[in-house]
């Protein structure tokens, strides 16, 4: 029993969502977005969205969560958007964005310029005595992720002195040193 696909979703004022031949579009202020789907039948009646499996087997439990979850999110990212911060802790760290190129100083011989798609928006805030942060922000939850996990990527955050770039409020599991 899937307790997450049982759940009906509100639509929201200015979404609309057309569902034709197993792809279902939201439309929103921010954009659109689609997403095919199989094996289960989706009802919109009068601003909600419920979605029904027509057995109990495994891989339809499964299904039946996932795209739940999945138009859920789309229908949230279309009206509301979604936003990721990163932080960069480190002596000597910065980050500084020119449209949607944006260019990181992590420790290495060279600044990493990183090209970020279109539908994500960079901003860089640098304050003095604060660490430098990343705000990325797009209405595909996916993607923004996605693009989070690269910048993570490229200087993880270490146990020791906890340098690195971290998503705001993550919490890093410290070592203790060497014991003398």
């Amino acid at each position: 029993m899937s307790r997450i696909g049982r759940n009906p979703i509100t639509v929201p004022e200015g979404v609309t969502l057309e569902i034709k031949d197993n792809v279902i579009t939201a439309k929103g202020k921010l954009g659109e977005l689609s997403q095919e789907y199989s094996d289960i039948t989706i009802k919109q009646e009068d601003g909600t969205i419920t979605l029904e499996r027509s057995s109990d087997k495994k891989d339809l439990r499964a299904k039946h969560g996932l795209y739940r979850a999945l138009i859920a999110n789309m229908i949230e990212g279309v009206s509301k958007g979604w936003t990721k911060e990163l932080e960069m802790v480190g002596v000597g760290y910065r980050a500084s964005n020119q449209g949607q190129k944006l260019d990181l100083a992590v420790g290495f011989s060279h600044n990493i310029v990183l090209d970020i798609a279109p539908e994500v928006k960079v901003e860089t805030v640098s304050e003095k005595g604060k660490n430098p942060i990343i705000k990325l922000t797009s209405f595909d939850k996916q993607l923004v992720g996605q693009v989070a996990a690269k910048i993570r990527g490229f200087r993880r955050p270490e146990p020791y002195k906890g340098k690195g770039i971290k998503f705001v409020g993550e919490e890093i599991r410290r070592k203790a040193g060497k014991s003398a």
